[in-house]
């Protein structure tokens, strides 16, 4: 009868793993599971079982039940596999548990896998460092990596974590052996273009290395590094000296926009926002925030970092913050401009146009009346008003603003700015000879 019954037993499992396979080629991970599931529980040692029910509810993101299975494939064994362990680490980076995503991958290497699955673990163990940003951790794995099996693609990857060390020579050699290796392999040629640009601001960084060696708190220094990795798209290193310098100057606008647009480089336009950096941040024709903007926010942070009530170098880095299309930061130095010093016009005035950007017409108007108050010979602080009270729909008074501007300078927006306001209110006879002085004053069209 015993007989009977294992040849039965057999007999099942053989029709239970043919239907498995089929489910495989058919790629129907519930079926993969289920059969899966009835065969270890006719023959527990079957490790192909094991690892494809494991795997299959890994993938389908069931994690409760992958966690019971490990534990039964473990009761089941007196030696269990080094694919559990595999397998552990796998479940404890789903559920963001690094560090024992860590312990089971290095208990898997101590039991002496073939090279080529320690190379494959090293990877893993890599890309766990990867997304936690440990750049010293990612370059030991990755060069583990390469003395188990080598391979072009482990070799960029090694490059890359000696990049985030600064070791740019090291990295670069690297670069060179995997092209020798294999010059065709899909790794080499993504990273490439990057390095090449890289390589040609090397000298410019080395100089900076330098002073930073002399200076390792130089915020203006790490900045200055960030903008040349910006400038040749390397991202991601541009923004780890930009973090660095927005942790020792906090205060420094230029570290924050600076550290905003790396991000918005990588798409991560909502972790821009958490800085208050907007997604139309001005760029200029290459692509990046200017230069001249750059120096102007060096300039008045530095001002500020010797006297933070400093009402005209809080206004300057507003106006810069405005021509950049970051109003919200601009109208805060406005504000602080004003707290600092109410009878400064230019803070006034520089407050109403953020205010105005920000869809808040009333308070705008409100700053602009006070700019003109406190500066009435200013033309712009008129031309500004005007602009305020068009917004408002009080066109009347925004012919007189215009009008007030004009007659302390002529210029160009102020006159377009009254002919359209006053051709709206049927002004007709003003309209009509402003838009003939505008037609004499504009450059000829080519």
């Amino acid at each position: 009868m015993a007989g009977s019954l294992a040849w039965g037993a057999t007999d099942d499992l053989r029709e239970l793993r043919a239907q498995l396979d089929r489910a495989r080629e058919a790629d129907d991970k519930p079926a993969i599971v289920e059969l899966s599931r009835r065969i270890v529980k006719i023959s527990p040692n079957d490790e192909d079982a094991w690892d494809g029910l494991v795997g299959t509810e890994l993938e389908l993101g069931d994690l409760d039940r992958a966690e019971r299975s490990l534990k039964e494939w473990a009761k089941s064994t007196n030696k269990p596999p080094g694919a559990i362990e595999d397998f552990w680490g796998d479940l404890c980076v789903r559920r963001k548990d690094y560090a024992n995503a860590e312990r089971h991958w290095l208990t898997f290497l101590a039991q002496k896998p073939r090279r080529s699955d320690a190379a494959d673990m090293y990877d893993k163990l890599a890309d766990l460092c990867l997304t936690q940003e440990r750049w010293s951790d990612l370059a030991t794995y990755t060069a583990k990596a390469i003395a188990a099996e080598d391979s072009a693609a482990r070799r960029v990857a090694h490059a890359a974590a000696l990049l985030h060390l600064r070791q740019w020579d090291a990295a670069f050699a690297e670069i060179t052996r995997a092209q020798r290796l294999d010059n065709t392999d899909s790794q080499l040629k993504e990273r490439l273009p990057g390095f090449e640009r890289l390589q040609r601001i090397l000298p410019q960084i080395k100089v900076l290395d330098g002073q930073l060696a002399k200076m390792p708190d130089g915020a203006g220094f790490l900045l200055d590094r960030a903008r040349l990795l910006t400038l040749a798209e390397v991202s991601g290193l541009a923004l780890e000296d930009c973090r660095r310098a927005m942790a020792l100057q906090p205060g420094w606008v230029r570290a924050r926009i600076q550290t905003g647009e790396t991000l918005l480089d990588d798409k991560r336009v909502d972790d821009a926002a958490k800085l208050q950096v907007s997604h139309n941040l001005v760029r200029v024709q290459n692509g990046h925030v200017s230069d001249q903007a750059l120096r102007e926010l060096a300039e008045a942070d530095a001002a500020l970092s010797k006297e933070e009530v400093n009402a005209e170098a809080l206004a300057k880095r507003s106006r810069t913050l405005r021509g950049l299309n970051q109003f919200g930061l601009a109208l805060a130095d406005a504000n602080a401009a004003i707290a600092a010093n109410n009878t400064s016009a230019t803070a006034h005035s520089e407050a109403a146009f953020s205010l105005k950007e920000l869809s808040q017409s009333k308070e705008a108007l409100d700053h602009a009346v006070r700019a003109t108050e406190l500066s009435p010979n200013d033309l712009t602080m008129w031309f500004c008003r005007g602009i305020m009270e068009a917004a408002r729909a009080d066109l009347a008074a925004a012919v007189t603003s215009q009008t007030r501007s004009l007659q302390l300078n002529e210029s160009l927006p102020a006159l377009r700015e009254r002919e359209r306001c006053a051709r709206q209110i049927g002004q007709i006879e003003t309209a009509n000879a402003d838009l003939k002085r505008i037609r004499q004053l504009e450059p000829p069209k080519r």
